[in-house]
């Protein structure tokens, strides 16, 4: 009995340092090494495979999915069911058939996500004004190609772009799709990659053609001219801003502002509102509005309702009696997303390179591409034409004898023998003698061959001027216009987004709808603020607190006024009086951590009015410096409620002070040692954070106790104290000079 052969120990084992067993172990790596080996991989397969779309206007998933239904004769045959859709699409994109379906929902009719869609949709899929509307599953929906997808795909089978490897090799696929138009352009995109993303406008289509077509003849031509703005499936109206255009045409970013548009039925009294901001949703604007109805911010509201149906999207707004309804809808806008704006970064792929360009850069780059495009689709044609030339003028060659082509044929005694027979009878080569062979007995007659024959000067013609196209850059420029030209006229819908101009727009000013009055407010020392009237206080009494707690800071002002509060975790939140509602001393107030929203565990130290910013602010330090702060550094134009890096966080702070003009301080220190200082020794500065200047030497075991003004202390020779220069460590406190012998006096 043959023994059985025994296995190899040694070929067994994998020298594969990736692989552990079953023990566990650390191995040690550089950090550059991971980068490079882990995540430069992954971080460009997500930049250039997935996230970033090329100069044809698309992602490889959208590629993949529309080339796919392509090939399942969509464009010209009636739909089908999406789940048939979706299975066929897996042998280009192999990833959950979620994902792909997710994909045509963007791109479908029902969904509304574009300016032209290229799924023409029938079933439920959603849509894009709405964040709770869920499209139906892929089993219940039906869809086929849009009349537009011919544009994308007329060229695709005369080698106009080139073909790839899907992921198993199993069949192929295009690179890109060859648009006659720029879809990069006209088709909205976003994409979030790995450092980096991609937010894509729309614009109308007739625009862009008419830019394109304008560039293409004169590549200094002004672009907006002819492109006026972005154009947005769910319509509204763009805050036209000159300035504001003119960034995103020539960098590629910036921020356009739109917003949605209304009409007032006086009969009922109420607003409809029936176009809505690209960038927001109508649960959006519902909730938001809710939130003001319940602060008190939107009194001249009774009711909001969705009527969206089969005609359209409709927010209805019903309306108190003797509301303005124009005044409340520019409050609305300033208050809600029913004005927002879109932020533009055209970040695009171009030879597998993310860059950002503007306008005019793309339109370079797609014509570029385009006309390569263009002279790939002539020479194909060029060769099919010069190959059916090539095997006439062997047809030709024949027509002088028919009947010794038909002796060599019926007298070769094999098959394989007719094609060389013929080529030495007649002098042709295999392909002219292969065409004449496979001719049918019955149109070996001079008609046929003479009519074929016929055909030859029509080719060479047709051959020259196909030549003379690619000799021409000119004669491609003209076939790039005149397809624009025809998609324009074939395609081209009127804007859907409305324009006016920032100069035509009424501002909602809140100060002016914001009632003003005097009023006193109060901090105290655990963090609760009340605003109370100065008649409520004259028939208050004694101000109460929480037990433990006291008065802070006091002040009396407006209630439009501006106020802003510095906590312990170097922030500062800023608001407005009139956030407030009016107190009086019998409460304890708002709890500031919970009413402006604050961090776990923060607290209010100090509280400023900075009426117009002409002040300063100066932060003591317990390691001895002093920061002063110009207040304009705390002033923004936009409605920013809370500024982190209010001031600076190497030393802990012991005191705020507010700085109308130069004066003297007394800072004391734990020593107990006491120093009185000018501000105008402290320099001021626009950041921050900045750390201060030395102002009190101390010894390593002390610190910074207080800071206060002379009025305040006990001190009677103020000589022995003052600091002509600093940094200074200051006197030793006398006895009679402290604040507790003054209040053993008191």
């Amino acid at each position: 009995m043959a023994k059985k052969k025994q296995t190899d120990e040694k070929k067994l084992k994998v020298n594969n340092p990736n692989v552990l067993g079953l023990h566990a172990q650390v191995l040690e790596q550089p950090i550059t090494e991971t980068l490079e080996v882990n995540y430069m991989p992954y971080a460009m397969s997500v930049i250039v495979s997935r996230a970033i779309p090329e100069i044809d206007g698309f992602k490889p998933s959208h590629r993949k999915l529309l080339y796919t239904m392509y090939k399942m004769n969509l464009l010209s045959g009636g739909r089908t069911k999406s789940a048939n859709i979706v299975g066929q699409t897996m042998r280009l994109n192999p990833h959950g058939d979620a994902a792909i379906y997710d994909t045509m929902v963007r791109l479908s009719v029902g969904y509304g996500a574009l300016l032209h869609p290229f799924v023409d949709s029938k079933g439920n899929f959603g849509k894009v004004y709405s964040r709770d509307m869920a499209y139906a599953a892929p089993r219940y929906t039906e869809a086929k190609l849009a009349p537009i997808c011919a544009e994308l795909f007329r060229d695709l089978d005369q080698d106009a772009v080139d073909f790839v490897d899907n992921y198993d090799n199993t069949m192929k696929e295009p690179t890109l799709l060859p648009t006659t138009f720029p879809n990069i352009l006209v088709s909205a995109n976003q994409g979030i990659a790995v450092g980096m993303a991609s937010q894509l406008c729309g614009f109308n289509l007739g625009e862009v053609c008419d830019t394109t077509i304008a560039y293409l003849n004169d590549p200094e031509c002004t672009i907006s001219e002819t492109l006026l703005a972005p154009d947005f499936p769910t319509g509204g109206e763009l805050i036209c801003d000159s300035a504001a255009l003119e960034t995103i045409y020539r960098t590629g970013r910036g921020s356009v502002k739109v917003r949605a548009k209304y009409r007032y039925d006086k009969a009922n009294n109420l607003i409809e509102i029936y176009e809505i901001p690209y960038t927001t949703t109508v649960e959006a604007i519902l909730d938001k509005v809710a939130e003001l109805i319940k602060a008190g911010k939107a009194k001249e509201i009774a009711d909001m309702r969705d009527e969206t149906d089969l005609n359209g999207l409709k927010l209805t707004i019903d309306l108190k009696r003797g509301t303005d309804p124009d005044k409340l809808m520019q409050r609305l806008y300033k208050q809600t997303t029913l004005q927002d704006s879109l932020s533009c970064n055209f970040n695009v792929l171009i030879a597998g390179q993310p860059r950002v360009m503007g306008v005019g850069e793309l339109l370079q780059e797609w014509c570029a591409w385009r006309t390569e495009c263009v002279r790939r689709r002539v020479f194909h044609i060029l060769h099919k034409k010069m190959d059916k030339l090539h095997l006439l003028q062997g047809l030709k060659k024949i027509l002088l004898d028919i009947d010794k082509a038909v002796r060599i044929i019926r007298e070769t005694e094999s098959d394989a023998e007719v094609v060389p027979n013929l080529m030495i009878g007649f002098g042709i080569d295999s392909q002219q003698a292969e065409f004449v062979a496979d001719i049918k007995l019955r149109n070996i007659n001079k008609e046929y061959i003479l009519k074929r024959v016929d055909e030859v000067e029509s080719l060479e013609a047709e051959i020259a001027d196909l030549q003379d196209t690619l000799d021409k850059p000119r004669r491609v420029k003209k076939i790039i216009i005149d397809e624009l030209t025809a998609v324009r006229k074939k395609y081209a819908q009127p804007r859907r987004t409305g324009i006016v101009y920032s100069h035509e727009v009424e501002e909602f000013n809140e100060e002016e709808e914001t009632p003003d009055y005097p009023v006193t407010v109060f901090l105290s020392r655990e963090g609760y603020f009340k605003k109370i009237t100065p008649q409520s206080l004259r028939m208050s009494g004694e101000q109460k607190f929480k037990e433990g707690d006291s008065l802070s800071q006091s002040f009396e002002s407006t209630n439009r006024a501006e106020v802003m509060f510095f906590t312990d975790q170097c922030q500062v939140y800023k608001t407005r009086l009139s956030e407030f509602d009016d107190s009086k001393a019998s409460v304890l107030g708002d709890y500031l951590p919970s009413k402006l929203s604050m961090d776990e565990g923060e607290s209010v130290r100090f509280m400023v009015l900075p009426g117009d910013y002409s002040a300063h602010m100066l932060f003591f330090f317990e390691n001895g410096k002093a920061a002063r702060v110009e207040l304009s550094a705390y002033q923004t134009t936009s409605n920013r409620r809370r500024l982190t890096g209010a001031y600076s966080n190497k030393s802990p702070v012991v005191d705020f002070m507010v700085l109308e003009e130069d004066r003297e301080i007394v800072l004391y220190s734990t020593e107990p040692r006491a120093l009185i200082v000018n501000t105008a020794l402290l320099a001021p500065k626009t950041t921050r954070s900045t750390q201060g200047v030395n102002v009190m030497t101390m010894k390593p075991k002390y610190h910074l106790d207080k800071v206060c003004l002379p009025e305040e202390t006990g001190i009677t020779n103020k000589a022995r104290y003052r600091g002509r220069n600093i940094p200074a460590a200051g006197a030793l406190l006398k006895e009679e000079d402290s604040d507790e012998k003054q209040m053993q006096l008191l």
